[in-house]
């Protein structure tokens, strides 16, 4: 099961895999979620750091040989795939360099109702979610997904890439400490919408380069109590 796939490698990208019929995009929280990734090779290690990246606390990698890219924290299982290498799972990534392998994973997940990342393509047993072309800016997350072609996914990330401007990492960083400031004002419904539309603005961007996040948060509580 030792996964020899090759393919473009980028600091803090991760690039869709696999197929599914249709798709519905969410933002996983895998800090919580146990993540067992079968395979051991490049494409494996690759999961592995982006999970981890994401904040994924416990990585389980089972297969038998484990490559030297696989990155130090994981927990390591040398073994064979088998069904129970998923209990206690909260995400699996099917990542080995045997279909067979992979879709025994895919129906023992879906058998135990888990979320399942096929590595590699097909159309009788896909995976129920892809990875796609991540661009990461501090805390400004863009992803790109085409339907199956990941090079189309990282141009267009790439193109976007260059398009993006800094200042909007910065407020999506500030928003960090100023949205729960915001939840916690005890204003009304109403008075807390208006202050996320605020701080969405072109102005409120301005405003923080200029003065920070205290003097963006003074100008926002002067545009909502006016």
């Amino acid at each position: 099961m030792y996964q020899n796939g090759g393919g473009c490698e980028w600091a803090a990208v991760a690039v869709e895999s696999g197929i599914v019929e249709r798709a519905y995009p969410i933002l996983l929280d895998v800090s919580r979620r146990p993540v067992v990734i079968i395979g051991g090779g490049r494409v494996a290690a690759r999961k592995a750091r982006g999970v981890i990246e994401a904040g994924a606390r416990v990585v389980r990698v089972v297969s038998p040989e484990i490559g030297p890219e696989m990155p130090d924290s994981v927990e390591r299982i040398k073994e064979s795939y088998r069904p129970e290498h998923l209990h206690g799972a909260g995400a699996v990534f099917a990542a080995t360099d045997n279909s067979e392998v992979n879709r025994a994973i895919v129906e023992d997940a879906h058998r135990l109702g888990l979320l399942v990342n096929r590595a590699d393509s097909d159309e009788n047993e896909p995976g129920d979610f892809t990875v796609p072309a991540l661009l990461r800016e501090g805390e400004l997350l863009v992803t790109v997904s085409t339907g199956g072609s990941p090079a189309l996914a990282a141009t267009i990330r790439d193109a976007l890439r260059e398009r993006l401007d800094p200042n909007w990492a910065l407020m999506a960083t500030a928003m960090k400490e100023l949205r729960p400031r915001i939840l916690d004002s005890g204003w009304p419904i109403e008075k807390r919408r208006e202050a996320f539309r605020l701080l969405a603005s072109v102005e409120a961007i301005a405003m923080l380069e200029r003065d920070g996040i205290d003097g963006l948060w003074a100008w926002m509580i002067g545009m909502i109590v006016r």
